[in-house]
């Protein structure tokens, strides 16, 4: 155990920094390193921390109640390629006008994309009504 100006008398020698790492602790606790390599160091680690990060984006395809077959398939094989991606997918099925009163059309259109998708994701809101609108979240099934 060594005083403050030891301490520091000592860094000095060895052309160091004198860095306190608990200032709780009774006595505090310091320790001699060369700061200015540390924080490098250390911002390394970060950059590198955030490099193997994944982003996961969420991405929408809107339908409609009377959007025909062929789009719907268009419109599937796109959520599949988001999902091949890595990404999630929102499905979102917009309503205009009287078409609100037709509830049950709506959700046979997506159900139907979700029967459809079922081999690829992992419905992770199941369809949900919001004003106007009726949507679902899917993200892709997880690796084994």
């Amino acid at each position: 155990m060594l005083t403050l100006s030891q301490a520091l008398e000592l860094a000095e020698q060895q052309q160091l920094d004198l860095v306190e790492v608990s200032p709780t602790a009774v006595p505090p606790v310091c320790r001699i390193m060369d700061y200015g390599k540390f924080k490098y160091q250390q911002s390394k680690k970060l950059q590198e921390a955030k490099k193997k990060q994944v982003h996961v984006l969420l991405k929408e395809v809107k339908l409609r109640p009377k959007t025909d077959s062929h789009d719907l398939e268009f419109k599937i094989n796109n959520v599949k390629r988001f999902l091949e991606e890595g990404n999630k997918a929102k499905i979102t099925l917009v309503f205009r006008g009287r078409e609100i009163t037709h509830m049950d059309v709506g959700r046979a259109v997506i159900e139907k994309v979700a029967k459809e998708l079922q081999d690829f994701c992992v419905i992770e809101n199941q369809p949900r009504v919001e004003g106007r609108n009726m949507y679902m979240i899917v993200a892709p099934k997880p690796k084994k």
